[in-house]
């Protein structure tokens, strides 16, 4: 009678606090392990890294607390880096002469939304308090020139 081999379930790390998950999980594609970050509430994970073989080569090395905040750490630059690079896909500013108002900053932001995308125009002088603002259509195109000519009309509507 042939043996039957013993199926030997993979050992799983997890971990959870500070509003984050943490998993050590059997990398399928790369033969190792790999810690998963995922948001309490998200459904996929923000971050999957490499995670390092423990002592006997085979099982992952336990996650720690010092490991764990690393790796929170680490999700959280992810997303802070994902935001702002997505903000400046939809950002244009342009800073012009704005003559008795000093320097004025011009900025079109457009509002992502799948159904109903929306772009925002505002004024600001460089303390940050806003002079106008209208919202206009996503493909709105702000210019230099056309920012110059907004702030000279004393923030008219812009023509579309």
């Amino acid at each position: 009678m042939a043996k039957k081999k013993k199926i030997k379930e993979p050992i799983v790390t997890t971990w959870h606090d500070l509003g984050w998950n943490a998993e050590v999980v059997l990398d399928e594609d790369g033969g190792g392990w790999a810690l998963s970050m995922t948001r309490d509430g998200d459904d996929e994970p923000v971050l999957v890294v490499p995670w390092v073989m423990g002592r006997n080569k085979k099982d992952p090395k336990p996650l720690n607390d010092s490991d764990f905040r690393t790796q929170v750490k680490a999700a959280q630059d992810f997303l802070t880096r994902s935001e702002y690079q997505r903000r400046t896909a939809f950002r244009r500013s342009y800073r012009v002469d704005g003559g008795d108002r000093g320097i004025v900053v011009v900025v079109f932001d457009v509002i992502p939304d799948d159904i109903d995308p929306v772009g925002l125009l505002t004024a600001e002088d460089l303390y940050g308090a806003e002079l106008a603002r209208f919202e206009v259509p996503p493909q709105f195109q702000l210019s230099r020139t056309r920012a110059a000519a907004w702030v000279a009309s004393g923030f008219e509507r812009p023509e579309v």
